[in-house]
């Protein structure tokens, strides 16, 4: 029997869309803490976010080329269980915080993923992403799959261009251990849409069971 695909919902900027996701049985939320993005939270709100879900749901704080201080930050103020770093940081950096990490990486103009993999073998994840490395994502643009070494399928993160639409091709596909999905569930950025997350976790389900 093959697992169940993992499902990771990026980008949250309300409690009442965070707890909704958990209640549909989502297994980890994404906060997003970069300021240049349209998903950007502040401590305050990512606390209230923190609050309002139940036990077993995964809380995910994402960077992208942050100063130490402010990861720190975020760690002491915050109840965060895991770190996903979108950048250009170091292997030593996303490790320097004694709290597992999740490393993104970008696919565009992507010919040496063996060895970023290599480099990052510390991450608890990797996640593959359309964008070019060290730039955000979230745009909603897919990369081509069959860029994925057959070898990484099984245990990577696929995001970039999800929706409830190609997930189910997606997963088809790659077998991936998780999505994650952001701009593909929402009504916009930031603001997520209650009937697309409920189609999404039917979809993954759906498929899961037809591949098992």
């Amino acid at each position: 029997m093959n697992p169940r695909t993992r499902v990771k919902i990026c980008g949250l900027t309300r409690s009442e869309d965070a707890l909704l996701a958990a209640h549909l049985g989502v297994d980890a939320i994404g906060l997003v803490f970069y300021d240049k993005s349209p998903r950007n939270v502040s401590l305050e709100q990512a606390g209230q976010i923190c609050k309002a879900l139940p036990a077993f749901v995964t809380k995910v704080a994402l960077f992208l080329d942050p100063a130490a201080a402010q990861v720190s930050q975020v760690l002491d103020q915050l109840d965060i269980d895991l770190i996903q770093f979108h950048g250009s940081e170091s292997a030593e950096f996303c490790a320097s915080f004694n709290r597992p990490y999740i490393k993104a990486l970008g696919m565009a103009g992507q010919n040496n993923l063996a060895t970023l993999m290599d480099v990052y073998q510390q991450a608890s994840g990797l996640l593959l992403d359309s964008h070019v490395t060290g730039v955000a994502g979230g745009t909603g643009e897919t990369f081509d799959w069959d860029e994925i070494p057959e070898s990484f399928r099984q245990s990577i993160i696929l995001a970039g261009g999800l929706n409830p639409n190609n997930v189910a091709d997606a997963i088809r596909k790659i077998r991936p251990f998780a999505v994650d999905l952001s701009s593909g569930v929402e009504a916009a950025p930031g603001i997520k849409d209650a009937a697309l997350m409920a189609q999404l976790i039917n979809e993954v389900k759906r498929v899961d069971c037809e591949i098992s």
